[in-house]
């Protein structure tokens, strides 16, 4: 019975999901198996395990793990982009020989994204590197860009990769992915385990399909109450970071549960699990469910397994939030655990606004903005990076309140969204967009603001929502987006139910 919890469960009539781990309490647990056709329920015991347990015992093949046990894993997607992606490469070579092949060219997604649109020769030559690979490997999965000067000329070109890979169908619930990147803890919004790893693991990964990792023990975080018009998900993590710190959560698991997952879109769902690597988190999750197939609809036929962590699972910390209770914030310089509420900060004048990256740029972040300056100006330099090419289309036709989101940024006097990449939220060249090039002060949704994170060692970065972030575009000062806008005090105006396509 033990092996049918841990070995990869076939799909029943080509199925393409499979909802496992449902059990609340003791030690049964219904192993869901949906196709088409019927629904067959197995029952499977097993030692009470998280999330984060079941999936890695899955991918170790293993009925159970606990936490701190060093275990090998199966890998199902490695990604990798223009800034680790040749270090990768290199250290693929040298262990495995010039002439090796990689594991499964079908399970390597190479994404270029952080250092595209610059004159560096350097930052080009790495987009060459990982052409010329994914050419010799036939890497089945890389999204190239040729032409610099017009983005939309390159039809395999995405963007920002972490916001790629969910949109392109890459994050799966119950798999294991791995990126040369720390912010690839974004996917674990889809109930997988995704977490960075560095270029040695990596170019291991890309030869043998496997990686020796150490369970992480689960931390859980519990968001009840109906949220508040005035909130994002960005709110949330910002305030989750401030409370722990950022080591607080340092090699554990960050498990979001609550009645406000069931109001959060896929799209927030990602901010929350983006930002746990800034609490020192091994990988942040959300337990997959409705919201969760109907995004992957139409992304994947892939079938997948869907987990649940049982209710007398061991957790390390358990920590409860009012939702209602919380208000808007930001992480002063130069920490992500910097907290304080965005009314608190109304002394600070800030230079430019930074609308953008895997954290706030994606659609919805866009959508939030919008809401916020349709019928606005903007006093300072307003910056608008979407994350991905799909975003970027999404800008120019998405409506809200009859106006697509282009023509309200165009109105409210902010500069025309620019091509899609990381752009300055890692900094970058010289010649990067928005990058802080001055000893600036920056109200940016990115996800970090450590001393020189976008360019000036002497910059000033707060990170914020959209809704903060818009919000003192308007005003010239650090800014809580209920001073400019008048919220409904009821009922929560979601992304998701302002679009208008």
């Amino acid at each position: 019975m033990a092996s049918a919890f841990v070995g990869s469960i076939p799909a029943v009539g080509g199925a393409r999901g499979v909802r496992g781990g449902v059990s609340r309490r003791g030690n049964v647990c219904g192993v869901e198996r949906r196709s088409r056709s019927k629904v067959e329920m197995l029952s499977v015991v097993h030692e009470p395990m998280t999330l984060v347990e079941k999936i890695l015992a899955k991918g170790a093949k293993r009925p159970s793990v606990k936490p701190g046990e060093n275990i090998w894993v199966d890998v199902d997607v490695l990604m990798t982009h223009d800034v680790c992606g040749p270090g990768t490469i290199g250290v693929f070579k040298r262990e495995f020989g010039f002439d090796a092949k990689v594991f499964d060219r079908e399970k390597i997604v190479i994404i270029p994204d952080h250092y595209i649109f610059t004159a560096d020769e350097r930052a080009n030559r790495n987009v060459d590197i990982l052409r010329e690979f994914c050419t010799e490997q036939d890497i089945k999965y890389f999204y190239d860009i040729k032409d610099l000067s017009d983005f939309k000329a390159n039809p395999d070109y995405k963007g920002v990769c972490h916001v790629a890979l969910a949109q392109e169908g890459h994050t799966r619930p119950g798999e294991i992915l791995f990126g040369t990147d720390s912010h690839t803890c974004n996917a674990g919004a889809f109930g997988q385990f995704a977490t960075g790893i560095g270029n040695t693991d990596a170019g291991f990964v890309m030869g043998t399909g496997k990686l020796l990792v150490k369970v992480p023990a689960t931390m859980r975080f519990t968001f009840n109450g109906e949220m508040p018009d005035y909130l994002l998900a960005k709110d949330m993590i910002l305030q989750t970071i401030g409370d722990i710190g950022v080591a607080g959560a340092t090699y554990r698991a960050m498990e979001f549960g609550g009645d406000v997952m069931q109001q959060l879109s896929m799209e927030e769902r990602m901010t929350l699990c983006n930002m746990a690597i800034e609490a020192g988190g091994k990988n942040g999750l959300i337990a997959a469910d409705d919201t969760t197939f109907k995004y992957l609809e139409g992304k994947t036929d892939k079938p997948y397994e869907v987990f649940h962590s049982d209710e007398n699972a061991a957790l390390y910390s358990s920590k409860t939030y009012d939702i209602t209770k919380l208000e808007p914030v930001v992480a002063k310089p130069h920490s992500p655990d910097n907290l304080d509420l965005a009314r608190n900060c109304r002394d600070i004048k800030t230079d430019r606004v930074y609308i953008g990256s895997c954290t706030g740029g994606k659609t919805e972040d866009f959508i939030a903005a919008a809401r916020v300056l349709q019928g606005q100006k903007v006093s300072v330099p307003t910056f608008l990076v979407p994350a991905t090419q799909k975003v970027y289309d999404d800008v120019q036709t998405v409506r809200v309140n009859g106006e697509t989101l282009a023509k309200i940024f165009a109105d409210a006097g902010c500069i025309d969204p620019t091509s899609p990449s990381c752009a300055a939220c890692l900094g970058g060249p010289k010649d990067t967009f928005a990058r802080l090039n001055e000893p600036e002060v920056c109200v940016s949704t990115t996800n970090r603001n450590f001393p020189g994170r976008m360019g000036s060692k002497e910059g000033s970065v707060f990170l914020a929502s959209p809704y903060t972030a818009a919000a003192s575009a308007i005003t010239g000062y650090v800014t809580d987006p209920r001073e400019v806008y008048d919220f409904d005090k009821t009922t929560r105006h979601s992304s998701e139910m302002l679009r208008e396509n």
